[in-house]
């Protein structure tokens, strides 16, 4: 995955999901893509002022690294 996600890559994580039989499974996964997703975007437009560069680019690695994480937990089904 690039440094961002972009909207046919999303097209392409949602469109596995719905694909899933299990939907509980679906259901779990599409919660944690947007929470990874969801985090990684507010650190990107750094709305905590309180963070220094060094530390918001590290914790920008973490989310970055957690939405890797994710969407290839999906792609893997």
């Amino acid at each position: 995955m690039k440094d961002l996600i972009d909207n046919t890559e999303i097209e392409r994580v949602l469109a596995k999901l719905e694909e899933l039989e299990d939907e509980s499974l679906a259901v779990e996964l599409l919660k944690e893509f947007n929470e990874a997703t969801r985090d990684f975007g507010q650190l990107l437009l750094n709305q905590d002022q309180r963070l220094d560069h060094k530390e918001w680019k590290n914790q920008c690695d973490k989310a970055r690294l957690r939405v890797e994480a994710v969407v290839t937990r999906i792609d893997e089904l």
